[in-house]
């Protein structure tokens, strides 16, 4: 146990021993063990997206071993997936790396301007299966936000009861935001504290842009003077919303982008104080050499190893 991982454990005062262990765990596995950092690998764009445009560019990626393999021989913190891919690995490679249970997903052959997540497991399954925690999607700017809430409030306290950390995915969509303002920084940051404020231990979110979509946090930010021409300020500032850089903020490694404009990317966002990076696409659609190779860069970058 490092001073800076005890001292992240002090954030959460009102957690029980068991919830704590979880976070531990989280912080104490793979190459940045101790370091208070994080990178994990999330393989649900098989639900979210389907299986073809999520794994041919990389056929290895139909097996659900593929991806636990990778995580572990990569020295991720964790792995996380929705309940299929972790049932059919959660056997044989019980105790090797911490799992995450993602219990809410949606599908992508119906798109609707209301996105909400069907609930499609538990906190029974993630004890069964011997998870570290569970992962939830939140929509901020949804109509159906008020269900969303509310089912993640009720996870969430069965989750903590049980020992359980949270992670929130949460990613601002709706019909009163625009395209541009799914990433704005007044929009990411807001998103970012809603996911604290519903008890998120961890909390996901998007690269925010330097668009500002609300007229009434524009003139904040500017007559603030709040610095968001680079990405390392923009990432500072919802760190900042994570109560004052006292919840665990990661940033999602988004569409599939070339390998230099993926780490540069990081390391302005490592800069900014980013907590880590919980990258999918971008390292399982690669052969697993490759794959191994950045995420050990990424790692690199929140680490301060050159």
């Amino acid at each position: 146990m490092t001073p800076r991982v005890r001292e992240i454990l002090s954030w959460y005062g009102s957690d029980n021993p068991g919830t704590l262990s979880n976070l531990a765990k989280l912080l104490n596995h793979g190459r940045l063990k101790g370091t208070g950092k994080l990178v994990i690998l999330p393989v649900d764009q098989g639900f979210e997206h389907g299986p073809t445009r999520s794994f041919a560019k990389n056929p290895d990626g139909y097996d659900p071993n593929y991806h636990i393999e990778l995580a572990i021989e990569s020295g991720c913190n964790g792995y996380a997936a929705p309940l299929g891919f972790i049932e059919a690995v959660a056997r044989d490679y019980a105790g090797e790396i911490p799992l995450i249970l993602k219990v809410n997903n949606s599908e992508s052959l119906f798109n609707s301007k209301s996105p909400i997540s069907a609930v499609t497991s538990g906190v029974e399954d993630a004890l069964r299966l011997g998870c570290a925690a569970i992962g939830f999607t939140i929509y901020p700017g949804s109509p159906e936000r008020k269900q969303m809430f509310e089912e993640i409030a009720k996870a969430t306290l069965e989750a903590k009861k049980a020992g359980l950390a949270v992670i929130i995915w949460s990613y601002p969509r709706g019909e009163q935001l625009s395209k541009d303002g799914e990433t704005a920084i007044d929009v990411v940051a807001y998103a970012a504290h809603i996911a604290c404020q519903l008890g998120a231990h961890i909390v996901k979110v998007k690269p925010p842009t330097a668009h500002l979509e609300q007229d009434a946090a524009k003139k904040v930010y500017q007559s603030s003077n709040v610095k968001i021409t680079s990405l390392s300020d923009r990432t500072k500032n919802v760190v900042q919303a994570c109560f004052n850089g006292k919840r665990i903020v990661i940033f999602s490694g988004g569409e599939a982008k070339e390998t230099d404009a993926l780490l540069q990317e990081v390391k302005d966002m490592a800069l900014g104080g980013s907590f880590g990076s919980i990258m999918g696409r971008n390292a399982f659609q690669r052969p697993k050499k490759e794959a191994i190779q950045l995420l050990h860069q990424v790692m690199d970058a929140f680490s301060g190893v050159k």
